[in-house]
């Protein structure tokens, strides 16, 4: 590992592409050469509800809103955002995002992976859904 790494987020190619349309994801940790910090991108076009959540068995996350506003689903809980909101997460709480009207932009920063990786994909319940 080297001793330290410069990554533009932006110049990390698309790893979500067709799996969740309007949502593109750049995973930065394999570019830092990091043990232990992800640093992620995501981009989220206006007004877009994710129909996908997740959640960690092992990983604790913490999000920072750079660009535009939406909403978080934890668990059954929905809280607003907005620009410069962080909004830390337990690894067992699953979590989706929802876009508003200029869009979502965000920054997902993750603590140490297992090696056989920890996530868990499921399908967001969005309590105004039913």
């Amino acid at each position: 590992m080297s001793r330290f790494a410069v990554v533009n987020l932006l110049e990390v190619e698309d790893s979500v592409g067709d799996r969740a349309p309007g949502i593109q994801g750049r995973f930065g940790r394999k570019h830092l050469d990091s043990r232990d910090l992800g640093i992620s991108h995501f981009r989220y076009e206006a007004n877009l509800r994710s129909p996908m959540a997740h959640s960690h068995r092992e990983q604790e996350e913490a999000y920072v809103v750079v660009a535009g506003s939406g909403r978080v689903l934890l668990d059954d809980e929905v809280l607003d955002l907005r620009q410069w909101d962080v909004v830390r997460v337990a690894p067992e709480v699953v979590r989706a995002f929802e876009a508003g009207p200029g869009g979502l932009e965000i920054i997902a920063i993750g603590g140490p992976k297992p090696a056989d990786g920890d996530g868990v994909m499921g399908t967001a319940t969005w309590p105004d859904d039913a």
